[in-house]
């Protein structure tokens, strides 16, 4: 092939890829119509016949780079599954409560459910009071030397002193659970009454 049939190929490729420039370690400016080998390990412009900027190509990341990169990438694929995620409990939700009122009354329901089951542990510390008073009635007799109380007896105001415990307990633990209802359903009704307000919005 001749020189010019060579340069005017050079002149084809270079019109096709572009004009790559760039400025090596040394700070010299370095241009061709292919890649630079001077210039692989920083960033090399390439560009138009008219000298804009057709687009740059970047160095090779290094391994650090690559696995920086790959964390950036789980980052927003988690944040993306969980933006999802919420979405899909979003729409779950407003199905659940198409309005305010609907809400209202599960929360209402729910509560209600849980002050029952209080009250009935409520009752029966109070059955077990009426109890103590029983068995301390009895131990009176013995008040003076209380080891010589039968065993029997001893028992069962140990049951009873018990059972008081565990059933005060376990309404303390019912008044967790209201506090733990309402907060679930306020949660919800933040997330609820922009949907509303949006749904009501495009009815009109």
């Amino acid at each position: 092939m001749t020189p010019l049939l060579l340069a005017l190929g050079g002149v084809a490729l270079a019109q096709t890829q572009g004009i790559f420039t760039c400025v090596d370690k040394v700070g010299r400016k370095l241009t061709s119509d292919r890649s630079i080998p001077e210039c692989l390990d920083r960033e090399q412009k390439i560009l138009n016949p008219s000298g804009t900027v057709k687009s740059i190509l970047a160095p090779p990341k290094t391994a650090k780079e690559e696995a920086d990169l790959e964390v950036q990438r789980k980052k927003e694929a988690e944040i993306q599954a969980q933006l999802e995620e919420e979405k899909k409990r979003d729409r779950a939700l407003i199905s659940r409560y198409p309005n305010k009122t609907a809400h209202d009354k599960t929360r209402a329901q729910t509560l209600a459910e849980v002050g029952q089951v209080r009250e009935m542990a409520a009752t029966r510390v109070k059955e077990l009071m009426v109890q103590r008073d029983k068995i301390a009635i009895e131990l009176e007799f013995y008040k003076k030397e209380p080891e010589s109380a039968p065993a029997v007896l001893r028992r069962r105001a140990e049951e009873n002193t018990r059972n008081i415990a565990e059933q005060r307990q376990f309404m303390a633990n019912q008044d967790k659970e209201v506090v733990r209802v309402n907060a679930r359903f306020d949660a919800e009704l933040a997330r609820l009454t922009p949907q509303w307000a949006q749904r009501a919005a495009v009815s009109r």
